[in-house]
């Protein structure tokens, strides 16, 4: 019976080593093939002048604020205004600081949603290759080596990113 027992265990050992040997693991740095494709390009490219025409108009609202404020300024240091309009003058300028404050906040969220919407179609097409080449190549598990100190231990696995470059097109 011990007998039986052993064998049975050893049978189970040699199961799980040769289950764990069927693995297969590989990597790639996703980042570096983004940085390849044309589409990051042109979607880089068009984010960029989005942003910048919305830096532009906060520029054109703090330039024309500067300007009525240096008017005010010297209009009031001059003894021409009088003190219930600076008053007001001045609870005017204090809004419309924070207006500005507020579409700095704004276009930071405008410029990271129209990020995600032209970033978005890429990553899927980046997601559908791995998941391709993962599959074909019949690996267990692809990491990711492009986010630091995601990966703790990994046995040597295969290097995937021109399997990925093929499947998209990239030279």
């Amino acid at each position: 019976m011990k007998s039986l027992k052993f064998n049975l265990i050893i049978m189970l050992f040699i199961a799980i080593a040769s289950q764990a040997e069927a693995q297969k693991f590989g990597h790639l740095n996703s980042g570096n093939i983004l940085v390849q494709l044309p589409e990051t390009f042109v979607a880089d490219s068009l984010l960029k002048i989005y942003q910048d025409s919305l830096v532009v108009i906060g520029s054109v609202r703090a330039d024309s604020l500067e300007a009525e404020y240096m008017a005010f300024a010297k209009e009031y240091q001059a003894g021409n205004v009088p003190p219930i309009k600076a008053q007001q003058k001045q609870d005017e300028f204090r809004k419309r600081q924070e207006e500005l404050a507020q579409y700095e906040d704004a276009v930071i969220e405008l410029v990271a949603k129209k990020r995600e919407k032209l970033i978005g179609p890429i990553l899927q097409n980046l997601q559908v290759a791995i998941n391709e080449v993962g599959k074909e190549g019949g690996y267990t598990m692809i990491f990711d080596t492009s986010t630091f100190n995601t990966i703790l231990f990994a046995q040597e696995g295969d290097d995937l990113e021109p399997l990925i470059k093929a499947k998209l097109g990239i030279k």
